[in-house]
């Protein structure tokens, strides 16, 4: 089956070379910072606004910080954020989506309005209440950090994870291997956990793969708008923030980040395309 599902992912022609990226992005952001050896922080005020150089290949921002130091920096905490923060909507999507599906009637229904309202519901309108609400609590451990970022991201982002497991649900608990589990004593929990979750596991990770992208780009969105990370802690999204006044006189403040988040999103986004085809069971080759 491995064999199978990597021959036709090898086939699709974009999905490996945005792989080819992902793991250049990934990679960089694990090794660059450590060979390039300057402070993503703090610098002297002299370097402002240097244009890309072979002594900074990015340029310096308005504080003469290396900018290629602070992409890889930055890049680190928006990866993070985007792959905790769908961990998180799928594994409660997942939670809700199997219960739903499953039990059926008025479970099903109680959840399913639940989360039709959700939906009905501008989620970048309930992502900046929220975050405004947590940040006035005070608490140390969510005060403009990642986890603060996280946890909104992924508490919020649950609701097409759930609609599609509940189908998933829908249609494979009335096959004939599940009715051979309930007939030879299986529990309610293991025929979800060990039985219809496994059968449904392509479709979940292929919507975990795509949301990735989405996660990235929220985070960037909280942070341009000033509800995200907050500095010094650099993401490729307060760094866009940053440098609203700068684009007249230094652009490549703003057109390194902004490249970044768009070939990180195109790739993820062509990775899942890609994932999708070779997981399914209906792709002809």
């Amino acid at each position: 089956m491995r064999a199978l599902v990597w021959r036709r992912f090898r086939k699709h022609k974009p999905a490996m070379f945005s792989a080819a990226v992902l793991a250049v992005i990934v990679l960089g952001c694990v090794f660059v910072p450590l060979i390039l050896g300057y402070d993503p922080y703090n610098a002297p005020v002299e370097l402002r606004r240097q244009p890309p150089s072979l002594t900074h290949l990015f340029g310096t921002d308005e504080l003469g910080r290396d900018l290629m130091m602070r992409i890889w920096v930055g890049g680190r905490v928006s990866l993070v954020i985007g792959v905790a923060a769908v961990f998180i909507a799928i594994t409660i999507g997942t939670l809700v989506g199997a219960i739903a599906g499953f039990y059926g009637g008025k479970i099903d229904n109680a959840l399913m309005r639940f989360n039709d309202f959700m939906l009905a519901i501008p989620n970048l309108f309930i992502l900046l209440i929220v975050a405004q609400l947590l940040r006035s609590l005070n608490l140390p451990e969510l005060s403009g950090g990642p986890l603060l970022i996280i946890v909104i991201i992924g508490a919020l982002s649950w609701n097409g994870a759930a609609r599609l497991v509940r189908g998933q649900f829908l249609s494979l608990k009335a096959k004939e291997f599940v009715d051979a589990a309930r007939m030879s004593g299986a529990k309610d929990n293991r025929i979800i956990w060990r039985h219809i979750l496994p059968n449904a596991a392509s479709p979940i990770i292929v919507s975990a793969t795509l949301r990735v992208g989405n996660a990235i780009l929220t985070e960037s969105t909280l942070s341009f708008l000033g509800f995200g990370i907050q500095p010094p802690m650099p993401t490729w999204g307060n760094m866009l923030k940053n440098a609203q006044s700068q684009m007249v006189i230094a652009p490549w403040i703003a057109i390194f980040p902004g490249l970044f988040i768009f070939l990180t999103v195109v790739a993820i986004n062509y990775l899942g395309d890609g994932l999708r085809d070779a997981l399914d069971p209906r792709h002809v080759e």
